[in-house]
């Protein structure tokens, strides 16, 4: 996985992207200001700024513990800042405010009841929010190459079954943002092609993605920006 970093890097990193500023300028639908966030004296994201254009594929790369999950987990407002501040399209994050409504998100390996189908998972999560019928719960799952139909119970499933069904949970009722950390895990070579093509698509409707990713060829491919993470600290290099 480092390796696929470096190369990333080396190929990447120009007297440009040098003289980039990290700072949030303001403009972005998703700002990150100077945000930190510690377990006791454990520094997990250290005084981490960016922003992220609507409309744009934004990658994260960065070795495993270098704090990528971590940001994506705090943006969505599953962890409290411990100093900062995190916006979206306006609005604070972790202020009582509908934030989280424009997200969907994967983070970590999805969760899921076992014994039931991918379908009915969908349906039990899609009566939380009442936003979406029973065709649009079929048809995000053939979109992302699961049948509707199958009556496989997800603990069944392979784990890229399970990652596209995680997908399906992030996109049914069509969010703003996807926050999503390593989406091709699991995935064989022509699964990876469909992801890349659908999250293209989605970045073309004017959607916004920020995806962990440990692939450079993942990276290079879909991203229309790139920030690494080491030791808790950001750097844009795309």
């Amino acid at each position: 996985m480092q390796e696929d970093i470096s190369k990333y890097e080396e190929a990447n990193i120009t007297e440009e992207s040098n003289n980039i500023s990290n700072t949030a300028s303001g403009s972005g639908i998703i700002e990150v200001r100077n945000v930190t966030k510690k377990f006791g004296q454990a520094v997990v994201l250290n005084d981490v700024s960016a922003s992220f254009e609507k409309g744009k594929i934004h990658g994260l790369i960065g070795r495993n513990g270098s704090g990528k999950t971590m940001l994506l987990k705090c943006i969505c407002g599953l962890v409290p800042v411990t100093q900062g501040e995190i916006y979206i399209d306006g609005m604070q994050v972790g202020q009582g405010n509908e934030t989280t409504k424009k997200l969907g998100v994967i983070i970590e390996e999805p969760g899921f009841l076992y014994n039931y189908s991918g379908y009915n998972n969908l349906k039990f999560l899609a009566k939380i929010n009442k936003k979406i019928s029973k065709e649009k719960i079929r048809q995000t799952i053939q979109m992302v190459g699961l049948d509707p139909d199958s009556k496989k119970h997800v603990g069944k499933y392979s784990l890229g079954m399970r990652q596209r069904l995680g997908l399906a949970q992030a996109i049914m009722e069509d969010p703003e943002i996807l926050l999503l950390d390593e989406p091709m895990n699991g995935l064989d070579k022509h699964g990876v092609g469909e992801m890349r093509e659908l999250f293209r698509s989605f970045a073309d409707q004017g959607k916004t993605i920020i995806m962990a990713n440990h692939s450079s060829e993942d990276i290079e491919v879909l991203c229309d920006t790139v920030h690494e993470m080491d030791l808790g600290v950001i750097s844009r290099v795309k």
